[in-house]
């Protein structure tokens, strides 16, 4: 770790990794189509629990994958992901990370991006971190499984979009973590929709409502940076809040049948529950009220309060029937009922086997800008609810709003204050 390096610094560095790549996406691609896939190299940059599992999905979807390199800010955390694998008795010889290829600090995704021989990386730090490491990947010419959210402010996006945009012109494949994307279910529900099962889609509701999850406890060692980080969940410049972090699962699917993100939003929320400062300074509720393209509108609800009524789904309403989901399923009501009765593969798998298929085909897959668009959609809900005003898309992507710390080394960082509607302002 650098002991003093600044936003600003932070941000150049990401262009180093480039000049040390050698790897030629396109021409990997076709000569592995041709003689076969010997060996796919990956490389993991976040090892907390989401990248140690994204590592598992990456080995799992492939037999040709091994994990060659990790990195986190955290020591401990590349310590236990690499643990945690090389104690997987069905991918014995598969992971492959000496001593010198586990980094870690806030320069650590630096050091594993020089690697010359991995051919793509897993990004799956707090998200905050994810629009700086994705453009230092597509830099360095790799390949990308990103989880989600891919970025927490309007100032991430867009910056992910160009990166997304310069994904193309080199010919990398970059997918991300909506995994509904990739379950059957939710594919073969979503063709039927824009085949006219339902007829028009005129309306949506989604959920995630939950009861509340882990937190990390303070130690005394803890500067007020490494806390945040660990602590990572409950801070709004690292999560992009749970209507950010969580939440786009589902209004990621309602874009998707609507064919675009929204307009504009009307949204409410509060910290009612969870103000305990161990909760940093998110919302534990937020309805926001979005509207698509023809005055269409969907209501968007989440919550993380234990006690309460739990639901997790989508609904989506067409002029001649309804389309509704649960974890595993998809249902047609209407005059061209439908139940999915396929086989059910794991969508955390299928995600890692897309991107491989994308790679070694030389068909690129770039989910990077439909991503962006979902999670700015996510933001726009969010910054309605922080001010209490009506957030237009088009307001949301030109906003200045730049969550970034004044710098990144373990030290001193005040706690944002909680938002508070009709106080804190839009920007």
């Amino acid at each position: 770790m650098k002991d003093n390096l600044t936003r600003r610094t932070f941000v150049k560095s990401s262009a180093v990794a480039a000049t040390a790549a050698a790897f030629a996406p396109a021409a990997w691609a076709s000569a592995a189509g041709r003689r076969g896939v010997e060996s796919i190299n990956v490389g993991v940059i976040g090892c907390g629990g989401r990248g140690t599992g994204a590592a598992v999905n990456a080995l799992e979807a492939h037999p040709a994958t091994r994990i060659v390199a990790l990195a986190d800010i955290f020591a401990d955390r590349v310590d236990g992901c690499y643990a945690h694998l090389i104690d997987q008795a069905n991918f014995k010889g598969r992971v492959e990370v000496p001593e010198e290829q586990r980094f870690s600090g806030f320069d650590a995704y630096q050091k594993l991006l020089a690697i010359k021989d991995i051919n793509y990386v897993v990004l799956a730090t707090p998200p905050h971190f994810r629009p700086i490491h994705f453009e230092a990947a597509i830099n360095a010419g790799k390949h990308v499984f990103m989880e989600k959210p891919v970025a927490v402010d309007p100032t991430g996006v867009r910056r992910v979009i160009d990166a997304s945009k310069a994904a193309d012109e080199k010919g990398l494949s970059v997918v991300a973590g909506t995994q509904r994307r990739h379950q059957a279910p939710y594919l073969e529900m979503m063709d039927r929709i824009h085949n006219g099962a339902i007829g028009d889609v005129v309306s949506a509701s989604c959920y995630w409502n939950q009861g509340g999850l882990w937190d990390h406890a303070r130690r005394p060692e803890y500067s007020d940076m490494e806390w945040q980080i660990r602590n990572w969940l409950y801070f709004t410049w690292l999560s992009g809040d749970h209507i950010c972090e969580q939440h786009i699962h589902n209004i990621d699917v309602c874009n998707w049948a609507f064919g675009g993100p929204p307009l504009k939003a009307m949204g409410m929320g509060g910290r009612q529950v969870r103000t305990d400062p161990k909760y940093g300074h998110i919302f534990d509720h937020f309805a926001i009220e979005f509207e698509y393209e023809g005055g269409r509108k969907m209501l968007s609800m989440c919550r993380q309060i234990d006690g309460c009524a739990a639901r997790v789904s989508e609904f989506i309403q067409g002029s001649r029937g309804q389309a509704s989901t649960e974890t595993g399923t998809g249902v047609i009501t209407g005059e061209n009922a439908w139940k999915f009765q396929g086989r059910a593969t794991n969508p955390y798998v299928v995600e890692h086997a897309d991107l491989i298929n994308a790679m070694t085909s030389g068909n690129p897959l770039n989910e990077g800008k439909r991503v962006a668009e979902s999670t700015l959609t996510a933001i726009m809900g969010r910054m309605s609810a922080y001010s209490g005003q009506e957030i237009t898309f088009e307001q949301a992507m030109k906003s200045t709003l730049d969550l970034s710390p004044p710098a990144y080394e373990f030290g001193p960082l005040p706690v944002a204050p909680v938002a508070v509607p009709g106080k804190t302002r839009f920007s």
